[in-house]
C-alpha cells in the first residue's frame, strides 16, 4: 500500500512550503500513515493511539517539543486534543520555518475544532480520502481536474475533448464493487474482502464511535448506518428515518452529522441559487466508499452488483466521490458541491460552483442515454447562461451529445 503514489501527494508537498504544519484528515484505514511517511521517511513518528507513546507525550509535553520541534510526524492528533494548544507555542517560537510538522486525524468533527482555535493561518488541510480509481490501479490522475483551477469556458472543452482512458471499464466496475479502502481493494479473496471490511465497521462502532460520544446509543446508532445503505444517493427524509429507528429527528439530524464528520457518510445540500421556486431543499447524501456501501448491502461479486435494484443511484454516488476526490487533489479553493431538484421532477445530480464557476453533472449508469431525459440538464444550462454542462455514463468515447452537453464516459475521470 505504501508504494501506491497519492494524488494529493504534490499538494501536500505545496503546503508544507508555505505552512509549519499539514493536516491529513480522513477515515481510518485509507491510508494517511502510509502517505505521511513516504513522504517524509527520514522524520520522527509517532503515534498517540499507542498507550506507551501517549504516555510520554502526554505526562510532559513541553519537554517533548523541545526534544521535537521539527521534522515530527504525529498519527491520530485528535486522540490528545492538548497538542494543538502547545503546537500552537512550538510554530509560534519560529514562525517563519515551515516544513516542520504532518498531522493525521481520523475525526473532522472534534480535530478541525481544536485546529481553527489553536491552530488557524499556522497549518494546511487536506483530505485523504480511500483509493481514487487511478490510484487502485496506478495510473496517472485525469487531467480533468486541472480545469478547475481556473475559470471554466468553452474553450475547456477542447481540453476535455483530449483526455486519455484513466482505466478499463473492467476495472473501473471492480472499483466500484470494492470500493478504495486500500486493504480491501488489494484482497485477493472475496472472503478476505468480506472479513476486511465486517472487522473495519465493528471497530468504526466499537471503538471510534463508541471513543467519540460515549453517550450516544450504539445499538441504534449501528442500525441507522445500516438503513442509510438504503438511501445511499438519495434524498433523506429525516422522519421516515427517525420512526424507523424509534428517535426524534433531531436524533437524525445529530447521526447524520456524526456519520458525515466520521467520513462514512457524506451529505449534500441543495442547490438553491436557481431560478427555480420549487426546489427541494431537504439534503441528499451517499456513502463515501461504494465497498462499505456494498458490504452492507450483502453485495460481494459483479453478478450481484449487477441484479442490485439500487444500482442506478449507487453509481451516481460513486461518481460524485470519485470526482470529489478529484478536485480535493487540486489547488481549486472555496468550491463546493450541491445538488438539484425540483418538485416538478427536474434534477441535476452534482453542481460544482466555484472561483471557477458552475459546472452541472448529469451521471447515469448506462452507455446511452436519450438527449430527452437531459432536458433539466439543458434547461439549467441555458436558464444559468452556463458555458456547457457534463454527463457521466458507461460509454466508451467523450463526444458532444449537443451543443453544450458533453459526454465523459467515467473511465476517463
Amino acid at each position: 500500500m505504501s508504494d501506491l503514489n497519492r494524488n494529493i501527494s504534490y499538494k501536500i508537498e505545496q503546503l508544507l512550503q508555505l505552512f509549519p504544519a499539514v493536516i491529513i484528515i480522513g477515515t481510518r484505514q485509507c491510508g494517511k500513515t502510509s502517505l505521511a511517511k513516504k513522504l517524509r521517511s527520514n522524520w520522527e513518528y509517532i503515534d498517540l493511539e499507542s498507550s506507551q507513546t501517549f504516555d510520554r507525550v502526554s505526562n510532559d509535553i513541553s519537554f517533548f517539543f523541545k526534544e521535537h520541534p521539527a521534522n515530527l510526524i504525529i498519527d491520530e492528533a485528535q486522540v490528545y486534543p492538548d497538542i494543538f494548544k502547545e503546537l500552537r507555542v512550538v510554530i509560534d517560537t519560529d514562525r517563519k520555518t515551515n516544513n516542520r510538522f504532518i498531522i493525521t486525524g481520523s475525526s473532522s468533527l472534534e480535530l478541525l475544532k481544536n485546529v481553527s482555535e489553536s491552530l488557524a493561518g499556522r497549518v494546511g488541510i487536506v483530505e485523504l480520502a480511500p483509493f481514487k480509481a487511478n490510484e487502485a490501479f496506478d495510473t496517472s490522475i485525469s487531467q480533468f481536474y486541472k480545469l478547475f483551477e481556473s475559470p471554466i469556458t468553452r474553450k475547456s472543452l477542447d481540453e476535455i475533448k483530449t483526455l486519455p482512458v484513466i482505466c478499463s471499464h473492467h476495472q473501473m466496475k471492480t472499483h466500484f464493487l470494492k470500493g478504495g479502502y486500500p486493504d480491501a481493494s488489494l484482497a485477493q479473496t472475496d472472503i478476505a474482502y468480506s472479513q476486511w471490511m465486517e472487522n473495519y465497521f465493528t471497530t468504526y462502532i466499537n471503538r471510534d464511535i463508541r471513543s467519540l460520544f460515549p453517550k450516544l446509543d450504539l445499538i441504534k446508532f449501528r442500525r441507522f448506518t445500516q438503513l442509510l445503505a438504503s438511501m445511499s444517493g438519495q434524498v433523506i427524509n429525516k422522519s421516515n428515518l427517525a420512526r424507523a429507528i424509534e428517535v426524534s429527528d433531531k436524533t437524525i439530524k445529530d447521526y447524520l452529522d456524526i456519520s458525515d464528520g466520521t467520513f462514512v457518510w457524506r451529505t449534500i445540500r441543495s442547490y438553491e441559487k436557481s431560478y427555480s421556486k420549487s426546489i427541494i431543499k431537504m439534503p441528499k447524501g451517499g456513502f463515501r466508499d461504494s465497498g462499505l456501501l456494498h458490504f452492507h448491502k450483502n453485495i460481494i461479486n459483479t453478478e450481484q452488483l449487477d441484479r442490485s435494484p439500487d444500482i442506478g443511484h449507487d453509481f451516481e454516488h460513486f461518481v460524485i466521490e470519485e470526482i470529489i476526490r478529484g478536485l480535493e487533489s487540486t489547488f481549486a479553493t472555496n468550491w463546493k458541491y450541491h445538488y438539484f431538484r425540483t418538485r416538478g421532477g427536474a434534477e441535476i445530480d452534482l453542481i460544482l460552483e466555484g472561483s471557477f464557476g458552475v459546472v452541472p453533472v448529469e451521471i447515469k449508469y448506462g452507455m446511452k442515454v436519450n438527449l430527452k431525459k437531459l432536458s433539466s440538464l439543458t434547461n439549467f444550462i441555458n436558464e444559468h447562461e452556463l458555458p456547457f454542462g457534463i454527463l457521466v455514463n458507461n460509454g466508451d468515447n467523450i463526444e458532444m451529445l449537443s451543443q453544450n452537453i458533453i459526454q465523459i464516459p467515467i473511465t476517463y475521470l
